[in-house]
């Protein structure tokens, strides 16, 4: 079995292959230049677990970079491995009839996001809202719609960030591999004002105690 070496460099992703122990040299190396790219990539590998071989793989097969989630997203439903997913889309089927191969179907992407309308999310929504929950496997999703969907779900769950702002900002015309980077920094700028916070408050303590000033009555 071939051994994979998963590492950033400073020019971007790098993914490499080592030769495999049957003797048959074979190197992959996979460059993203892009810190936004770079770190949607990282994040959908860590959030799905992805075996760094299954994400040169779908790396090399040239999907989307926003359908990277939906390929991690059906094979960990279906519990196939993402190039079965990879195979089934290379035959022009559409991300609901992959789904529903393997008995997934629209009740399978709905994310929980309160009341939502417009564009780009009110088309699937708006098949929710109008079909009883029992029937919504019924309901036939575009490939926009799964798309939509399940990246919603990926960087909500992700950063355990509200599904309604991350509507909003697709709303306002950013692509998910924005939105990823626009969120991952908030979420990190959070966490540094959190830790900053904690400095603060213990700034002039020893050993969790306040100090004394030294002053006597």
């Amino acid at each position: 079995m071939r051994k994979f070496l998963f590492f950033i460099v400073l020019t971007g992703l790098t993914i490499g292959v080592s030769p495999g122990a049957c003797g048959a040299e074979a190197q992959v190396e996979l460059k993203i230049n892009d810190d936004g790219l770079k770190s949607f990539y990282l994040s959908v590998g860590e959030h799905y677990h992805a075996r760094e071989a299954d994400l040169v793989t779908v790396r090399e097969r040239h999907v989307p970079d926003e359908e990277l989630p939906v390929v991690f997203f059906l094979a960990t439903k279906a519990r196939v491995t993402p190039s079965t997913i990879l195979d089934l889309r290379k035959k022009r089927l559409s991300w609901m009839d992959i789904s529903l191969q393997f008995n997934l179907n629209a009740a399978t992407y709905h994310v929980d996001a309160g009341e939502v309308s417009g564009s780009p999310f009110g088309h699937a929504y708006g098949h929710y809202k109008k079909h009883p929950k029992d029937r919504w496997s019924e309901i036939r999703l575009s490939d926009a719609d799964i798309v939509n969907l399940v990246n919603l779900r990926f960087i909500s769950e992700h950063y355990g960030y509200k599904p309604a702002e991350v509507i909003k900002l697709r709303k306002e015309g950013h692509n998910f591999v924005q939105i990823n980077r626009t969120v991952e920094e908030r979420k990190l700028g959070g966490t540094r004002k959190a830790f900053a916070a904690d400095d603060e408050s213990n700034n002039g303590k020893k050993d969790g105690k306040p100090k004394k000033s030294g002053k006597k009555k």
